[in-house]
């Protein structure tokens, strides 16, 4: 394992020493724990579609169902 030195402000090195008691884990772990989250997040960022960031949402909007198709609801569209 590699070794690094960083420095933080001090509220932050506070919330660290404070989080990783509550995890019950060294504040090391911590940091490694986050980076490497940090880290995956952005890469599968990366590699993810528009629809894949946002599948959730998909479809989640209430209202008419034929929207693009029903004449009715195009009615002075783009006027």
């Amino acid at each position: 394992m590699e070794t690094i030195t960083v420095k933080i402000p001090s509220p932050l090195h506070a919330r660290l020493a404070s989080e990783a008691i509550r995890r019950q884990v060294t504040k090391s772990q911590l940091v490694r724990d986050c980076l490497a989250g940090v880290l995956l997040e952005t890469k599968l960022r990366a590699k993810s579609s528009c629809h894949e960031l946002a599948g959730d949402l998909a479809g989640s909007a209430s209202g008419a169902r034929d929207l693009a198709t029903n004449k009715r609801h195009l009615k002075g569209f783009g006027r």
